[in-house]
């Protein structure tokens, strides 16, 4: 199954179609928008984004770690993450596109 990858660019062709903004404003806007959130995270804001997904900047301590290679214990350094916790919305939709495949490609190969 080739996935395909959704980029700034289709973004910006998508408002361009939709909205009926020049491909230009259409652009700056996605730009802008992708801005805000970054920059909302990096000032460790939670960004909700309702219907979507949760994005949060979460402290991780130090641990112990282990190499899987070599098993030596190897400590791993505090630092700080970013979690991305999808809603029930978007569960539910991929959900529901996954049982259609699914459906559809059980039905093809009778």
């Amino acid at each position: 199954m080739g996935a395909k990858t959704l980029t700034r660019a289709d973004l910006a062709e998508a408002v361009y179609r939709k909205v009926g903004l020049s491909r230009s404003e259409s652009a700056a806007l996605v730009e802008m928008i992708i801005d805000e959130i970054s920059d909302a995270i990096v000032r460790g804001e939670t960004v909700k984004l309702s219907s979507f997904a949760t994005f949060q900047v979460r402290n991780k301590s130090e641990r112990i770690g282990r190499n899987p290679k070599t098993g030596e214990e190897v400590p791993i350094s505090p630092r700080r993450v970013m979690t991305f916790k999808a809603s029930n919305v978007l569960k539910q939709k991929i959900a529901d596109a996954h049982a259609k495949r699914a459906a559809s490609v059980e039905t093809a190969g009778e």
